[in-house]
C-alpha cells in the first residue's frame, strides 16, 4: 500500500508520503490559491506517487471538529482520487513539528512546518495499522 497525508490549511496544505513501510518523508507543502488549485495540486500528487489510501488531519474532539470535518469532506470531494480516504488525529503536530525544526529555520511560512506535520499525521496513522 501507498500512502499519502495530508495537512490541510487555508494557506498551504503540508504533504507528506510512505516511500517504505517505516520511512516516511514530507514533500514540498502546496500553496494554496484557491480549492480547484490546491484539489488539483493533491491530485498530481496522489497520482505521481501512485496512492492507494490518503490520510487527512483533522482535529479530534473540541469546537473546530465539526466545521472541519465539513471542510476536509468537501475539500476530499473536489479530488478524483478513487482510493480510500482516512481521518486521522492531528491534534498538536503543528506544535511538534516547530519543536522539530526549533532553531533549524527562520521563514516559518514556507510551508516545512506543514508537510513536517503531515509526516506526523501519516506516522501516527501507520502506527496504528503496521
Amino acid at each position: 500500500m501507498k500512502y499519502i497525508a495530508i495537512d490541510l490549511g487555508l494557506k498551504r496544505i503540508g504533504v507528506a508520503c510512505c516511500v517504505s513501510k517505516d520511512l516516511v518523508i514530507p514533500l514540498d507543502a502546496i500553496q494554496r490559491k484557491n480549492r480547484n488549485q490546491a484539489a488539483g495540486e493533491v491530485d498530481n500528487i496522489l497520482k505521481k506517487y501512485g496512492a492507494d489510501i490518503l490520510v487527512v488531519g483533522i482535529p479530534m474532539g473540541g469546537n473546530a471538529q465539526e466545521e472541519m470535518q465539513r471542510r476536509v469532506n468537501h475539500f476530499v470531494s473536489l479530488l478524483s482520487f478513487k482510493g480510500d480516504v482516512i481521518l486521522q488525529d492531528e491534534s498538536g503536530t503543528s506544535v511538534e513539528a516547530k519543536e522539530m525544526l526549533k532553531g533549524k529555520i527562520k521563514q516559518k511560512r514556507d510551508g516545512r512546518i506543514d508537510s513536517i506535520s503531515a509526516q506526523i499525521i501519516l506516522q501516527r496513522f501507520l502506527q496504528t495499522v503496521l
